[in-house]
């Protein structure tokens, strides 16, 4: 089975849900509308036999006011993985189904990426930050996202030289 093999019975099976190809580097993705996301992986899992979840991420497009959750759904049967790219606003609002009820690998990526790119996911049986404190104010992989000066009253290093933590030396 080819990537064309997948687009094709994905766009005959989820007229609606499948938006298109893109001719992306190093591998071509599929984008899917956000409300099909979680029905797709379904199928691809159900029917397709991909029986993993090998990552889910996030992306910041500002120039197109989008923040993208990026699904790789993995096939040993087949020895490929398919990128799904969910695109979303570029808002608080940006709001996704988890799929952790059909992946348990989705549970911590998922996090992730609410903590990296402030994402939510619907129905996520956890969903706390992991990487960041709970008061942490702000999505840190946004590409408008500024480090505070200080955290509870601590300074927040930018650099680090020689082991020691400074604000400057930019490389």
């Amino acid at each position: 089975m080819t990537f064309e093999d997948i687009f094709s019975k994905l766009s005959q099976k989820f007229p609606q849900g499948i938006l298109g190809k893109e001719e992306t580097k190093p591998d071509a993705s599929i984008k899917v509308d956000p409300l099909a996301i979680h029905d797709i992986l379904k199928y691809l899992r159900d029917e397709l036999n991909f029986e993993t979840l090998h990552m889910v991420s996030g992306v910041d497009y500002p120039a197109l006011s989008a923040l993208c959750v990026v699904y790789h759904p993995g096939s040993y049967t087949h020895k490929m993985i398919v990128p799904l790219k969910v695109y979303l606003p570029r808002t608080d609002e940006a709001k996704v189904e988890s799929v952790t009820d059909l992946f348990k690998a989705a549970n911590w990526h998922e996090r992730e990426t609410y903590d990296m790119f402030g994402i939510q996911f619907l129905n996520h049986p956890d969903p706390r930050r992991i990487l960041c404190p709970e008061d942490w104010v702000g999505f840190p992989l946004r590409k408008d996202y500024v480090t505070p000066d200080y955290y509870n009253g601590m300074p927040v290093p930018l650099y680090f030289e020689d082991g020691a933590p400074t604000k400057e030396g930019a490389h």
